[in-house]
């Protein structure tokens, strides 16, 4: 169907509409008051665009659209399709499912507090996101030195110690494994966690003053000098923290700081009229878009996870969207939401503060990555005149092989170009014609499968060879490589072997290695190149063991077919949780009934278990 027919196809109501260029890629999305109109503005003919809209409109061939019932929903599915597809010519977090957030496992009797890499609807509560890995590592250390939390992964309904660790003799845990406290006080300390990871040290303090007089009144005194102790140790916290505003308010201020095609959003949190933090965030797909759509755009999908909205937003430029966007930001908090543009006064002041901080950090940002990619020029350069290679590598591929004694076997292929990884060039080979561990033979299929492709001109995927080949491994791996490489009539492929034991470099036709001083950069190259091929394959190999795992569980349970095992997955996230849920929600589930649910317990707890739980 023509553009122009979609076109009219189009209705006059609020929705998200997604484009798909030739290949069926979704290449933007984005929402309307009226579909019609919106999607219409951008096939007129003479409107001036910016060239980013005019060369994504050309690329369209296909128009999809979801009619919702008001512009707020619009504005949420919006937000978690971007998320979910993350399209070409969306403005989007840099690399935002790599940031650290800290989880809370509120689905457990007794929770932990632990580090996460991406949001999962699996009943755990989520603080974040974070730019730094460090800051949530010193956070976590700091929660710990505050409050006894547990550290250990046991199911302590399945698998109770017979005395506590050593974490409880130097009260750096409350021994919830030896029912030395109650699911209650332990619940409270979590209340007062989020409270602390949410900034609101006052809310806190307070708290805190009123349990500890609770329990003194109570002639509590352990308890009472317990919470005197914790008490402290919040106030020595805030006391470090700077005071911006004698007013005790909750504002996180943002600013967007632009260079060519370059974007760096800053924001400082002030909780309490203090200011706890600040994050700054690389933006992708910035171009030629205006500040407004920039800002708009760093908006939604920031605050479309965040942990906590404050009462207020202060922004350095002003978005077209601001009433709809308001409306979003309570819904989510639950209170009124106030975001402002202010132009003079203390948040005026802040605001540029904020405004530098962004200017410096993507200076730095620039500059660093400037740096880096001057040294792995460098590197790719002394590569070739170390192996003596007729011209730098532009694409190197690495290779190896994870399994345990055969099963669930995989090869791994991973890309650097220039020097750098390109995942989206990244291969999984799940092992077909090997049985048992032999990772030689499973080295051979891998390679086998790739490369002669290529060697016939068919696949798209692998019609390009690489520069350099590299096998994890020493002579043996190599001389594998090899092989194939005679057999495929490609002699003229260079490639080599990294073994892992004394890093040991091997080459056909020498039988001696290469070695290189530890502080190379070449050396440094072909490490990161191979150790991200082991991880790459390892992740993979644990993947399908897990499913493997997941699915013999279930499947072991009469009445439990294909799709209430989708059903049940995905409405408790694992067979973990669903261990530990009642009945009564198992049979929520749709097509789970009373006496199914408990057949699945007793399965998966033990029939002694699953009675003594439902007791």
């Amino acid at each position: 169907m023509e553009i122009s027919e979609q076109l009219a196809l189009l209705p006059e109501k609020p929705g998200v509409y997604l484009m798909r260029d030739k290949t069926g890629e979704i290449i933007y999305i984005g929402k309307a008051i009226s579909l019609r109109n919106r999607v219409r503005s951008y096939f007129q003919p003479g409107r001036n665009v910016a060239p980013k809209t005019r060369i994504m409109a050309g690329q369209v061939v296909n128009i999809d659209f979801i009619v919702t019932d008001s512009e707020l929903e619009a504005l949420i599915l919006e937000c978690n399709l971007i998320k979910k597809h993350r399209p070409k010519y969306n403005i989007s977090l840099k690399d935002d499912k790599h940031y650290p957030y800290i989880r809370i496992t509120l689905q457990e009797d007794y929770p932990r507090v632990l580090i996460a890499r991406s949001i999962r609807k699996d009943g755990a509560k989520y603080y974040g996101p974070y730019t730094s890995s460090y800051a949530v590592d010193e956070t976590l250390k700091l929660l710990q030195s505050i409050f006894p939390l547990r550290t250990c992964r046991k199911d302590f309904a399945r698998e109770k110690p017979s005395r506590p660790c050593l974490n409880y003799h130097i009260k750096r845990c409350l021994a919830p494994c030896q029912g030395y406290v109650s699911q209650e006080v332990y619940r409270n300390m979590i209340n007062e966690i989020c409270l602390f990871l949410e900034g609101r040290q006052q809310d806190l303090l307070h708290l805190l003053q009123e349990r500890m007089q609770a329990a003194a009144a109570a002639l509590d005194f352990e308890a009472a000098a317990k919470l005197r102790d914790r008490l402290q140790a919040v106030k020595q916290v805030i006391e470090k923290q700077k005071i911006i505003s004698s007013a005790l308010e909750d504002r996180d201020v943002v600013a967007i700081a632009r260079n060519g095609d370059e974007s760096c959003a800053q924001i400082f949190f002030i909780r309490g009229g203090k200011l706890l933090g600040r994050e700054h965030f690389l933006l992708d797909g910035t171009g030629d878009t205006n500040s407004k759509e920039v800002m708009e755009g760093f908006i939604k999908q920031y605050y479309n996870n965040a942990s906590y909205i404050p009462r207020e937003i202060v922004l350095q430029e002003e978005i077209d969207e601001i009433g709809i966007i308001q409306r979003w930001l309570a819904g989510k908090r639950g209170k009124v939401v106030k975001v402002s543009v202010p132009k003079r006064g203390k948040k005026r002041e802040m605001l540029e503060l904020v405004e530098k901080n962004a200017a410096l950090e993507l200076e730095q940002m620039v500059e660093k990555r400037q740096h880096d990619q001057a040294m792995t020029a460098g590197a790719v350069q002394s590569l070739q005149e170390v192996l003596e290679l007729p011209a730098p590598p532009e694409r190197i591929e690495c290779y190896d092989i994870s399994n345990i004694q055969g099963t669930e076997a995989v090869g791994s292929m991973v890309v650097f170009l220039a020097g750098r990884p390109a995942p989206k060039e990244y291969r999984h080979f799940k092992i077909k014609t090997v049985e048992g561990p032999n990772d030689f033979a499973m080295l051979r299929e891998v390679l086998l499968r790739r490369l002669r492709r290529a060697a016939n001109g068919t696949g798209d995927k692998f019609a390009v060879l690489p520069d350099l080949l590299v096998v994890d491994g020493g002579k043996g791996q190599l001389g594998v490589a090899v092989a194939v490489r005679e057999e495929l009539g490609l002699r003229q492929l260079p490639m080599i072997g990294l073994a892992k034991e004394f890093e040991h470099i091997f080459r056909p036709g020498n039988s001696e290695p290469l070695v290189l001083p530890a502080a190379s950069p070449v050396l440094r190259l072909l490490q990161r190149l191979r150790d991200e091929a082991h991880r790459f394959a390892i992740t993979h190999h644990r993947n399908l063991r897990t499913k493997r795992m997941v699915e013999s569980e279930l499947d072991k349970i009469d009445g439990v077919g294909k799709k209430r095992k989708v059903a049940l997955l995905k409405h408790f996230g694992s067979v973990a949780a669903l261990r530990k849920a009642p009945a009564e929600e198992i049979a929520a589930v749709p097509g789970i009934s009373r006496k199914l649910a408990e057949e699945i317990l007793i399965r998966l707890r033990g029939a002694d278990d699953a009675a003594a739980k439902e007791k």
